[in-house]
């Protein structure tokens, strides 16, 4: 178990215990305390505005608890905020990665492998990119998420609702 602390300060807030790196393995946390673990990190960072580290840990809970789009911007504001914070921008990539946005996961991997400090944040990043250039190569599917959802939204929508209104009448 790790224990993560924020700086010392008068409101300094103390996040939760949570097992060694939860989003490897998201089936291994409890609900409740991934719910918790997130509320602790939206306080720190209204506490800590400023916090790369922070908003990166909240993009990652976000992703573990299935919420992509708060934790895309938790991780876009993160590498906003410090844009050479390479785990912000390695998790703001990875995340496209898992999305299958290969064009985009490409191009914030190759952000991210130029921001490497060390032999094992460079060995990440590379790793990953390789794996994004062989799913690229291999013709998986390439989500560009440039297209927008509003309008298939609202044709569901108009369907569900003609169909309770046909059940209902008939």
């Amino acid at each position: 178990m790790t224990t993560m602390l924020m700086p010392p300060s008068s409101t300094a807030l103390e996040i939760r215990p949570l097992p060694a790196l939860p989003w490897r393995d998201p089936h291994t946390v409890p609900t409740s305390e991934l719910t918790a673990y997130i509320d602790q990190l939206e306080l720190a960072c209204l506490a800590q505005p400023r916090s790369a580290d922070l908003r990166t840990r909240l993009g990652m809970a976000y992703a573990v608890n299935y919420d992509v789009y708060k934790s895309m911007d938790a991780l876009k504001i993160a590498t906003v905020i410090e844009p050479d914070h390479f785990w912000a921008q390695m998790k703001y990539a990875e995340l496209y990665y898992r999305l299958r946005a290969l064009s985009r996961a490409e191009a914030e991997t190759s952000r991210a492998l130029n921001l490497a400090r060390n032999p094992i944040e460079l060995a990440i990043a590379r790793k990953q990119l390789l794996e994004v250039r062989r799913l690229r190569r291999e013709s998986a599917r390439d989500v560009a998420w440039t297209k927008p959802l509003m309008p298939p939204a609202l044709v569901l929508s108009a369907m569900v609702l003609l169909t309770f209104v046909v059940m209902m009448w008939g």
